[in-house]
């Protein structure tokens, strides 16, 4: 398999709600909810840049599509990294995440690889940590 993720999918329990809490709370860009014409179809995208989709999709109706059981179980199964381009930025975002209604689990800090990074979940339980790393560029 070549390396090539294009669409990291969120089962999320209140689509209203998650879209709110990562358009209107964290200023991702999305045209809303798409879908809703088709059954279990509703769902939301995010263009993170660099090809990246990310998308929100009702927990019952991902459980259906790929045919598994509905799962509450989301914190701390997956952390979803965000990378930024200064100590300052990953305090920005955190803070904007608390207003929007995160709950932070770490609070950014110096970390031992040499970075700053905190981490919150969103109201899903989905992990997130927001991260400086002063080995890696970040493009526009």
């Amino acid at each position: 398999m070549r390396p090539r993720i294009k669409v990291l999918t969120l089962a999320v329990n209140d689509l209203e709600r998650s879209l709110a809490f990562y358009r209107d709370g964290l200023g991702l860009p999305t045209k809303g909810i798409i879908g809703e014409e088709f059954e279990d179809g509703a769902v939301v995208f995010f263009h993170m840049g660099g090809d990246l989709i990310l998308a929100l999709y009702p927990a019952p109706s991902l459980s259906k599509d790929a045919k598994i059981s509905v799962t509450q179980a989301r914190l701390g199964a997956v952390s979803i990294g965000h990378i930024v381009r200064s100590k300052e930025e990953v305090d920005t975002i955190m803070s904007q995440a608390v207003d929007a209604g995160a709950i932070v689990t770490d609070p950014a800090s110096d970390r031992f690889w040499g970075g700053y990074s905190g981490y919150f979940h969103d109201p899903d339980g989905h992990l997130w940590e927001i991260a400086w790393n002063p080995q890696w560029t970040v493009e526009d």
